[in-house]
Formats: C-alpha cells, sequence, structure tokens
C-alpha cells in the first residue's frame, strides 16, 4: 500500500461465496480493510510462526505489523477503515474514527503480545502512545476485557501501574452481572451474544497476576453459564458465526490453562468440531481444500460468505491444526507478495 508502507499488509473485510472482496458499507462507505480484522490477523499468524518457523509466515506478521503501526495517530489513537488498496485512510466513518473501543483495544494487545516475539522498537512506542486513551477511556465490559488482557501482556513494564488498573478493570467487568452471568454491555438483556465475550478469559488471566481466585471462580461459573450447553448442543441456535464459536474455544481454552483441569481442553476440542460438520447444518464450515472459512450457520444452512473475522476467528481456533497443515503446502500459496 504504497500511502502507508511497502511493505504493509491489509485483509479485505467481506469475500462473497465465489471469493471476490466485498467493501464494507455496513455504516455507510466503510472501506476495504481494517485494524480491527489485521490486529487479530497479526495474533494469528504470530501463532503459527511461533509454531512453525515458517518464513512466510513471517512476512505477514511483518507486513500486518507494518499495517497497524501505520493506522495509529500521532495522539496514540487509532483509525480503523482504509479507503482503497492504496491505503487512503478513512478518517471520517463512525466505524473508523480515531480511538473507537474494539480497534484501539484489539492494537494494543495484538502489539503487547507481539511485542514478545518481535524485538522492534516500534512496538514500544507504539505502545507508550496509546497507552493513554487506554487508561482514560471508559469501556463497556467486552472491551474491557480486551484492555486486561493487553495489560496483562505489559506487566512488565513500568510506564503505568498496570496491577492497580488490573484490578479496577476487573471490578468493572464483574459488576456488570446478570446473576452468575457476565454480560457484554449495559444496555444487554437475556443471554449474552457470544462473540467477543472475552470477559472469562480476562478474568481467569488477572487471577494469576493479582492472586484472587475469586476471579477465576467468578470466570469458570459464567462460563458454564454462557458457553457449556451452546458447546453441548453443537451451537443449536437460529443463527451462530464462525465468531461465537471460536470465543468459546478460546475461553475453554484459556480455562483449562489456568485452572489445569483437562475437562476444558475437551470442550475446546467439541467446540472446534462445529467448524468441521457438527453443527445444525451439518456441514463443514472450514473449507480445508480451499482455505476458507464460511461465516456460518444461519437457520440451519450455511453461510457461504467468507469474511476475514471469520477466517482469523475460525484459525485461531484451528491454529494447531493449521500449523500442521501448512508446513505440508507450497509455502509461494501461502506466503503474501514479496515487497519492490
Amino acid at each position: 500500500m504504497p500511502s502507508i508502507s511497502p511493505k504493509a499488509i491489509a485483509i479485505g473485510v467481506y469475500a462473497d461465496p465465489s471469493g471476490a472482496l466485498v467493501t464494507a458499507r455496513e455504516a455507510g462507505f466503510e472501506g476495504v480493510a481494517c485494524v480491527d480484522d489485521a490486529a487479530r490477523g497479526l495474533e494469528l499468524y504470530c501463532a503459527l510462526w511461533s509454531r512453525t518457523k515458517l518464513e512466510w509466515a513471517q512476512r505477514w506478521c511483518e507486513g500486518l505489523l507494518d499495517f497497524v503501526l501505520a493506522m495509529q495517530q500521532p495522539d496514540g489513537r487509532w483509525v480503523n477503515f482504509i479507503r482503497d488498496w492504496e491505503g487512503s485512510i478513512n478518517t471520517e466513518s463512525r466505524t473508523s474514527l480515531a480511538g473507537g473501543h474494539f480497534w484501539h483495544a484489539r492494537a494494543m494487545l495484538a502489539l503487547a503480545r507481539a511485542r514478545h516475539q518481535f524485538e522492534d522498537e516500534r512496538i514500544t512506542a507504539a505502545l507508550r502512545r496509546g497507552t493513554s486513551f487506554l487508561v482514560d477511556s471508559d469501556a463497556p465490559p467486552d472491551v474491557r476485557a480486551l484492555h486486561v488482557l493487553a495489560a496483562t501482556e505489559m506487566i512488565d513494564t513500568t510506564d503505568v501501574d498496570w496491577r492497580q488498573l488490573i484490578e479496577r478493570w476487573c471490578e468493572e467487568i464483574i459488576a456488570l452481572r446478570d446473576g452468575e452471568t457476565l454480560m457484554n454491555s449495559p444496555d444487554e438483556r437475556g443471554s449474552p451474544h457470544l462473540w467477543a465475550h472475552t470477559q472469562e478469559i480476562a478474568l481467569a488471566r488477572a487471577s494469576l497476576v493479582l492472586g484472587r481466585s475469586d476471579l477465576l471462580d467468578i470466570a469458570v461459573r459464567s462460563a458454564a453459564s454462557v458457553f457449556e450447553g451452546a458447546i453441548e448442543s453443537g451451537f443449536e441456535r437460529s443463527t451462530t458465526s464462525a465468531y461465537d464459536v471460536a470465543t468459546a474455544v478460546a475461553t475453554m481454552v484459556a480455562l483449562g490453562e489456568v485452572t489445569k483441569d483437562p475437562n476444558y481442553e475437551t470442550k475446546a476440542s467439541l467446540a472446534r468440531e462445529w467448524f468441521h460438520g457438527r453443527n445444525t447444518a451439518h456441514v463443514a464450515v472450514y473449507d480445508q481444500e480451499n482455505g476458507r472459512v464460511a461465516d456460518g450457520i444461519d437457520d440451519g444452512a450455511l453461510n457461504q460468505n467468507s469474511g476475514a473475522e471469520s477466517n482469523i476467528e475460525g484459525g485461531l481456533a484451528l491454529v494447531e491444526e493449521l500449523a500442521k497443515f501448512s508446513k505440508l503446502l507450497d509455502p509461494a500459496s501461502l506466503g503474501p507478495p514479496l515487497p519492490h
């Protein structure tokens, strides 16, 4: 993208069943690619690279990293969308405004995790610039959970008192409960949506940092309420997205790592089977041959659109499988184009 960086890589937001890219227009004109997806894509490719050490995976990491860094504004906030593949930044759409909750939080989290794999001073500088907005902003629990996760990754830095912030943010998260169920926002009613519902992961990780077993207890009880019935049923709901299922997988994996209870990995494995046909449509949502994850299951039928979010979140859910499979493939078919 000439106006951003010769090496920068972004991921097209949407694709139709034929694979043709579709511009995002859900809130008026938005753009062709965004930080929200690129940050999560950076996490996925970092996970693949750490497992495989394949050169093409590293190039994806570096390209996505360049894109995320380039989208940060001088005041530390991130804008979200580029208008075109030249890299023209959209600063006007409400889904792209500087400092938007999800894209700022996801950029911070992706960079906080990437700093453990890349010795790149730009990452440290970007995190420092972005921290003040993270600290000063109000946020609903689903966004605050991302703040907690980013803070746990930066607990060894001394720019701010991360431990105090984690404690405060966790109290905000647990304050918004319906019975034992953690809710995503003050406006949510009934059962919380599954996508982006990472509060249990945040509380579990924070319980280790803070030495607070009560946070883990809350996370365990809420996860049982939110995810376990859905997993057992094969996500038998009118609409289930790949992101819903990937969040369930991530929650079970995190709880298993923190509690050391092997039953959580069993539940995570069961949830992953949704991608391979254990769903209400009885079809594979992950098409291994063509390297695509469909957007989900709607009323018992496969939604054959295949957006970036579905592919990235699906990839994170299936990362161990993808790491093994990727070693068997032709690198030329996987790597991004080399910069000229």
